[in-house]
């Protein structure tokens, strides 16, 4: 699903990540959220078969979530391409999620690590068990990334969040890490505004 600026007139483009049982359409919503105002922003949002990226918690093995895994990060890989082709850089992309759609995000980013212009985890974190060695193949380059998550997140426990900061940190992202006291499993004006910010920049 797309929204906003065709993308022959786009300067930014925001791909949209939807959680388990979401849509692109909901995630088209949260897009024009992100981007108010701004005619020269196109939102793009692909939608998983059946509603779900890969079948098990962000937490499991990775193995216990392929093929479905590897076939979520090839269809991100496949609309970045396809912006690429267009001229548009990666510098001008932003790659943004909730929930499962966030952890899928955050994923693709470790595994293909650029210069981007931003990658957005709303409520969110990097795929696989808790202490899962990660070398990153490459250097995020300053990208900006945001992890906003609530302390009372039924789905996404903080350390995963905090862990999750840490590897983007090493890769050299410039991190915003925000845990929100009280907040459960959703997206508040805080992490909006904030993603907001880093979208106007470009």
């Amino acid at each position: 699903m797309s929204d906003g600026a065709p993308l022959g007139e786009a300067h930014a483009v925001i791909i949209l990540l939807h959680g388990r049982g979401g849509s692109g359409e909901d995630m088209i919503g949260l897009g024009r959220r992100l981007a108010p105002g701004r005619p020269k922003v196109a939102l793009l949002a692909p939608q998983a078969s059946g509603g779900t990226w890969y079948p098990q918690r962000f937490l499991a093995p990775l193995a216990q979530n392929e093929p479905y895994l590897a076939s979520a990060i090839g269809v991100i890989a496949q609309a970045l391409d396809g912006l690429v082709a267009r001229k548009i850089a990666r510098e001008r992309i932003v790659l943004a999620g909730f929930s499962q759609g966030a952890c899928l995000a955050l994923e693709f980013a470790a595994r293909q690590p650029h210069r981007y212009g931003a990658v957005a985890g709303f409520s969110g974190a990097l795929i696989g068990p808790p202490g899962l060695p990660r070398a990153l193949a490459g250097s995020l380059a300053g990208t900006p990334v945001f992890l906003g998550c609530g302390d009372r997140d039924a789905h996404i426990p903080v350390e995963s969040v905090r862990e999750s900061a840490a590897v983007f940190r090493r890769a050299h992202a410039d991190v915003i890490e925000r845990i929100y006291p009280g907040m459960p499993h959703t997206v508040n004006e805080d992490e909006i505004s904030t993603v907001a910010a880093l979208i106007a920049r470009l």
